[in-house]
């Protein structure tokens, strides 16, 4: 009975191989057995599935870019093209790289301040663009937009409170331009509430700014400052000229 039920096995197998001979036209088929096929099937299937992986990646990451706020103009913003032509950009570079490298390690924020065109923003948002695609939220807004957001939501009869909640629930928020609104006081309490928030929670916070030390400490507050040097924070000065009248449209693919 067993010795039947093996040879109907065989009998089957050597039927499937016979027609798909026939359907190649005669031609002898790249696998000669019932297991080579099975093993080729496997293989089709793996790769198959890692193609849609593949794509269903990039569409998630493609998403969480547009979700992040980074515009155009720093979606392409990585280390590699961050141009280094002196020792203080050197250093702000490796700093950055650190920072992307030991994220999830630890709540530690960054402060990147200098004057303006300095690269400030294109380091924040190489570090946005890295943790993206290592599947972390990151929204990049400036302190324009955010107080926009807040008037918007102001108009619609609507609290602020909503528009915190998103901000302190993505792994990583940086603030670009603080302290632009500088003698608004409105500017100050937000940043307050939601930097006190986020560290509070134990996530981190970065910030781009035109400020010295003695401004942002004025505008934010000494409390605020020394929440953002928790877990070793890093503060790192952009003290060289613009690059911006090197930038054109040469700089950037669409």
């Amino acid at each position: 009975m067993g010795n039947d039920k093996f040879k109907g096995i065989k009998a089957v197998g050597k039927d499937l191989l016979n027609r798909i001979k026939q359907y190649a036209g005669g031609a002898e088929p790249i696998f000669k057995t019932r297991e080579e096929w099975q093993q080729w099937m496997s293989r089709q299937e793996k790769q198959s599935a890692k193609a849609v992986n593949s794509q269903n990646r990039g569409v998630k990451t493609e998403n969480l870019v547009v979700r992040s706020g980074i515009t155009d103009l720093y979606r392409t913003c990585t280390f590699a093209t961050y141009k280094v032509t002196n020792d203080g950009q050197r250093i702000a570079l490796s700093y950055a790289k650190s920072y992307a490298d030991g994220f999830g390690t630890g709540f530690a924020s960054f402060i990147f301040a200098g004057s303006v065109g300095t690269g400030k923003t294109h380091l924040a948002a190489a570090i946005g663009n890295k943790l993206i695609r290592h599947d972390k939220k990151v929204v990049l807004i400036t302190i324009s937009d955010l107080l926009l957001k807040v008037r918007e939501c102001y108009a619609q009869n609507k609290s602020e409170s909503g528009l915190i909640d998103t901000l302190c629930r993505c792994d990583l928020l940086i603030l670009d331009d603080v302290g632009m609104q500088r003698g608004k006081t409105n500017e100050a309490v937000l940043l307050n509430q939601i930097i006190n928030r986020r560290s509070s929670e134990f996530k981190p916070t970065g910030i781009t700014t035109n400020l010295n030390f003695a401004g942002l400490s004025a505008l934010l507050g000494e409390r605020i400052l020394d929440r953002l040097k928790m877990d070793q924070g890093i503060w790192v000065n952009f003290g060289w000229e613009s690059y911006r009248s090197n930038v054109t449209h040469k700089n950037f693919k669409k």
